[in-house]
Parts: C-alpha cells; structure tokens; sequence
C-alpha cells in the first residue's frame, strides 16, 4: 500500500492544506494527526466568542468525522507524535511507527507561560484552541472579573470581547503601551482608549508576581505593589512556535521549524506550515499567510512545486470598540511616521527617504483607507 501524506495538527493550517491537496489529488492516501478532538474551527473567532454568546460547540464548525468523510482522509484524534524519523520517513505514536509519503508539520504555536508564585496557578487559563476556549468558558460561567495578562493583540481583542459579554477587565503588562510589537504609538493610543471607554482599566509597566485564593476570589499582587482582586486570570502574554519534536528529528530550527520558499524542511520529504514554520526567515502567526502557504504546498504536493509568495500581509485586529487594521514595516527597513486624524480616527505611514510606503497602522474611520494603502505597499516575499 502506498504510504499517505501525513499532516499533524488540525487547526486551520492543517485541515486548510488539507482541503487544497484533495482539490488536486483525489487519490492519495491522507492521514491527519491531532492532540486534541479534531474539531474545525477557525482560531480567531476565540476572541469573539463572548460577545457573540457562542460557546465552543458554537464556535466549531464540523466534528472530525465529517472532516474524514469531507477531505477522504484518516483523522486521528487525541494523539501525540512521540517522535519523527526522516531517515526512514516514517514517525512514532508510542510504540506504533506510521510510515509517511511526505510529512507536513502543522501544529502550530503553544502559549508563553511564566511562573507565578501563590496558590491559584490553576486560575490562570491561556485561550489557544477550542479545548482552552471551553475550559476557560466553563470557568468564567458565573464569575465577572477577569484579570487578562498581556496588552498584545491577543490580550486587546479578549479584552473587548469579555467587556462584551458583561465581564470587567483588567489588563496587566510590562510595556509602555498596548501591542507595543506591532503599533505605532499614536495608533496604541487609540486602542487604549476605545478599550477604557469600555470601563477596561490598564496597568502597564508592573508584572504579576503573586496570585492567591481570596475569599472573595483571586488576590493578584503586582511588581509595583499593587492588589487586584479578580475572579480568574486569562494568560496572553505570546505564543511561541512548536519545535521541539522536529529539533529531536534533526530538523533546522530558529525561531520556528526553518523552511525554504517551498516550504520544505531541511530534510526532503518533510515540510511546515502556519505558526510552527519560520518561512525565510518569517515567522507570521496569521491567517493570511497561512492560506497563500496551503495553496502553494498543495501544488507541490501534488507534483507542481510552487514557491509561496506573500503580498502586503495586513493584519485586522478584532477590537470593534476602535476598529484597527495594521500593516508592520518589514524588520531592518529604515523608514519615518507620520500620523494625521486624532481621538480614535488615527492614520499612521511610515514610508522610506524615496516616499515608498513601508507600513501603516489605522484605527476608526482610517481603516477605509487599507485598500488604497495595501496596493502601495511592498510585497513581503515576492
């Protein structure tokens, strides 16, 4: 029997890829491996779930039986690679070794977790699939504040989105400003507004230090010395790419699982894709990315290699209290701002010494500028 292309994860990556390979190739064998139940669900509707009232059977899309039955694959749920053997092409599940056509990485990224002193640990929850979403839903039934760590993007959006469903936040971070990675000052400001017009409260430069069992709920106790008191903790502090099992294979590893423009591994047969995959140097936790990477790796699965290209890459941050839609420079590319609009209404340019734009960051009525503003910008991988 022919051995099946392999893909491990079913998150967006996976099943995406998936979908693009059977539109092409019919026939092969396909196999799907997940650690958790297999579910389709798209990933960025976790931080709309509140506001919109979906719990996680809301938010999932198809059960893996029907993905099998749609994709003419193998789904397997609720299993771990335990190891990967490039020189035999084939991987490990315990003791079971499944041999593999070609091999394709898409398990994604794993939430940033920090140690905390005190006896509430177990109330910290981080949101980075379906299960986490139910987890932390079946918590919060019933309580109505939550402490958020992290002002990123991930933080922002499940800040907005708690407040939506009747929650009072706080958020908590060591930085400056809110998204200080992606936003121009000017723009951060408008989002931290928007969000404190919401009633969010901000305390950003302190970290957490201590969270304990109150009577009342949770005490969190700060860098700066002080006590908020919450009911439980949402972890968004970052993701950080899955990489250990290919580093044990052999694999090239920076900051993800390093991949050419192909993207295939430094080992032929095996490839990666989405938040695991470093892609020249690359490392893009976004869906469109991730889509124009499963066309690409469809074709060259099914015997067309095709290069992935990658257009402006903008990034809508869902935040409807201050609409947000940001395009970051290129890293290394020197270039100046300028910012016109005020309040919420914040349109942000940073173009190089020619005049060329190299990104942008626009809030409120500004983000009716993107369109324009994309068909100038420069291609991230041309």
């Amino acid at each position: 029997m022919n051995a099946p292309v392999v893909i491990i994860g079913t998150g967006l990556a996976g099943y995406n890829l998936a979908r693009e390979f059977r539109k092409l190739d019919g026939e092969t064998p396909l196999l799907l491996i997940t650690a958790d139940d297999g579910r389709s669900y798209s990933k960025p509707m976790l931080s709309t779930g509140f506001g919109k009232n979906k719990d996680a059977d809301g938010l999932s899309m198809a059960e893996p039986g029907a993905m099998a039955e749609q994709l003419k694959a193998e789904v397997r749920t609720h299993t771990r690679v335990s190891g990967i053997d490039p020189g035999h092409k084939r991987l490990w599940i315990g003791e079971e070794a499944v041999a593999y056509r070609d091999l394709i990485l898409a398990w994604g990224a794993e939430t940033v977790r920090v140690p905390v002193a005190g006896d509430a640990a177990d109330a910290i929850f981080p949101i980075n699939d379906l299960e986490d979403y139910a987890r932390f839903r079946a918590a919060a039934s019933g309580k109505r504040r939550v402490l958020i760590l992290g002002a990123g993007l991930i933080g922002c959006e499940f800040a907005n989105d708690l407040i939506l469903g009747g929650y009072e936040i706080d958020l908590v971070a060591p930085c400056e400003q809110v998204m200080p990675t992606l936003l121009h000052p000017a723009a951060a400001a408008a989002v931290r507004a928007g969000l404190e017009s919401l009633g969010a409260r901000f305390h950003l430069g302190p970290l957490l230090t201590r969270l304990d069992r109150a009577d009342d709920g949770l005490e969190a106790h700060l860098s700066d010395g002080e006590v908020l008191h919450c009911d439980l903790v949402v972890s968004a502090i970052g993701l950080r790419p899955r990489t250990d099992l290919a580093a044990a294979a052999g694999l090239e590893i920076g900051r993800g699982v390093v991949v050419d423009r192909h993207l295939q591994t430094s080992h032929a047969n095996i490839y990666a894709l989405g938040d695991c995959a470093e892609v020249d140097g690359l490392n893009l936790l976004y869906v469109m990315p991730l889509m124009n990477c499963a066309r690409a790796l469809a074709q060259t699965l099914a015997g067309t290699p095709t290069p992935v290209k990658y257009g402006p890459m903008p990034v809508t941050v869902k935040t409807p209290v201050c609409p947000l839609v940001v395009s970051p420079p290129p890293k290394g590319s020197e270039g100046v701002w300028t910012v016109d609009g005020e309040g919420a209404d914040i349109k942000a340019l940073c173009c190089d010494s020619d005049g060329n734009l190299l990104g942008y960051a626009l809030t409120g009525a500004a983000v009716m500028d993107k369109l324009a503003l994309n068909k100038a910008l420069p291609p991230l991988l041309a």
